[in-house]
Formats: structure tokens, sequence, C-alpha cells
């Protein structure tokens, strides 16, 4: 059993699955100090305040920093653990949960999930890089940075139907565009409906766009979708969960440690979280990243 000396940190998004974040949290911060641990147990304000209390907490030694919410609450932790050391834990409470996904978390049990923070084993992974800021699943540079755009600035509906309302707007409008594209050194010049860098295989709640990808490979999976007309984006798009589009005539895959990406007017989101406007330079890095799984 833990001693009363293992703190741990367990930061909330208590928006997160419909506002259920705070009813899956107090299960597991029960759970968790029913097995021994000390909790922390923190909820920022804002995306910015809980980042500063992950960071604060890393710094003070916690053993382990545990996130309650979706990829979006991942991503924040893995920007205070990554290359630390200390091991990020998942009590998975939002719509996708891909990274939960990776783990084999619990995705609908929080007492389960907690579990895995108990038991205290952890794996080693990579993550992706670029500058100073990290992503585990995906990063999105196409079509569905577009759709993830447009439905940021939607207030109505919540969801994923505000998702599959965007993706209806973009189509109307979206067209291929051009991009450059520097694998480790060698530069390619693509028309392209969509380009995803994947550190892991999938993004979005089970979209397996960079099917194939290995989380400890040292590699990062870079996936072209070139130029296909809009009825033909309509009918890859639910391939897309199967793994099925690598069979696509248009579809283009490398594996590379550095890659570059450009294209006009793009904003990029990683993580489903938005990331940074084009050109972005992403590599591996390798082993960054502990999880209690």
């Amino acid at each position: 059993m833990p001693g009363p000396s293992r703190e741990i940190a367990l930061i909330t998004n208590p928006s997160a699955g419909k506002g259920r974040g705070e009813r899956i949290r107090d299960v597991a911060v029960s759970r968790l100090r029913d097995a021994g641990f000390v909790v922390r147990n923190l909820q920022g304000a804002d995306a910015d305040e809980a980042l500063d209390l992950a960071h604060a907490c890393v710094r003070d030694g916690v053993e382990a920093l545990v996130v309650c919410g979706g990829d979006g609450m991942v991503h924040l932790g893995v920007q205070a653990v990554a290359g630390t050391g200390i091991p990020l834990g998942i009590i998975p409470s939002g719509t996708g949960n891909d990274v939960a996904r990776y783990f084999d978390i619990p995705r609908k049990d929080p007492a389960a999930a907690a579990d895995r923070v108990i038991a205290s084993r952890t794996r080693t992974v990579d993550l992706a890089r670029c500058g100073s800021k990290y992503f585990v699943t995906v990063l999105a540079a196409g079509f569905d940075a577009v759709v993830n755009e447009r439905a940021n600035d939607m207030t109505w509906p919540r969801g994923q139907m505000r998702y599959n309302l965007a993706t209806l707007a973009e189509l109307r409008t979206f067209a291929a565009l051009p991009y450059t594209i520097d694998l480790d050194g060698e530069v390619v010049q693509r028309e392209a409906t969509l380009v995803a860098v994947g550190n892991g295989p999938s993004y979005g709640g089970g979209l397996r766009i960079t099917e194939g990808a290995v989380l400890d490979d040292g590699l990062l999976d870079v996936v072209i979708i070139k130029k296909l007309s809009k009825p033909a984006l309509v009918r890859a798009y639910p391939r897309l969960f199967k793994g099925t589009h690598v069979t696509l005539p248009q579809y283009e895959h490398h594996r590379v440690r550095k890659v570059s990406v450009a294209a006009p007017g793009i904003v990029a989101y990683a993580d489903g979280e938005r990331f940074g406007a084009l050109p972005l330079t992403i590599e591996s890095a390798p082993g960054a990243l502990k999880v209690l799984a």
C-alpha cells in the first residue's frame, strides 16, 4: 500500500464530456485516497491557469501528474511533464479520449482508470515536438484543421454535432491546397486535401488517419491525402474510422524523424487543440513521456 508521503496531483477539466468531468474526478480522487495517496485536487479557471498549476506541481516533485479530461487535458499535462521523468496519469472524461485508447485505459469506469494510477506501472513513449510545444496524437494540417477552426468559432450546437455542421459548411468551399513538405531533408510539393503528422495512430475519437503509427519507434508518420473531389472526400471519410483509407490512390505515407509542413492559410491542430499556423517544423522526441498505463 502506498504510504502517506506519496503525493500526486490531479487536475480536472470540469467541462470535459459535457460536464461529466467533476463527477468522474470525485470517483477517481476517492479511489486514490482510499489507496493511501495524498492527492492535490486542482482545477484551473481556464487552460492557462491549469497549465500553471501543472507546472507548479511538477516543480514541486509530485510522484505523478494525473489529468481528468479528454485529449485536450492530456495535451496540457504533457506540456508540464515532457522530459521530466514524472509520469502522466489519465482519468478519461472527454469525448474523444484517443490517448486513453492508445494505452487501453478504461474510458467508462473512472475507478478502474484510477486503479491504473494506483498500480504505478509506467510505459515510456515518444512525443512529437514543435519548438517548446509537444503533442501525443496527431497534428491535423489540412481539411480537418479547417473544420476544427470553423467549429471553434461556432457557439451552437455543442458536442459532435458542431463538428458535423462545420464539416458540411467547409465542404461547400474547400479546395485542395499547395503544400511544401520537407521529409528529413527531402522536399516534396503536393496539391493535397489533407496532411497529418502522427506520433500516434488516431485522433478525433478514433479516426485512424496515421494508421500504423507506433508510439515508441522514434519516428513520425506523415500522411498526405492528395487532391480529392468533394464527393470522394465524403466517401473517404468513413474509411478513416477503419484505417482502410490507406488503399486510396491519393494516399501517401512517410516515416521520418523530422518534417516541415507549409501551406497557405492553415492553422494546424494537435491533440484537438489549436497548435499554430503553418509553416511548422515537427520532430520526434523519443522517450519524452512516461504514462501510467
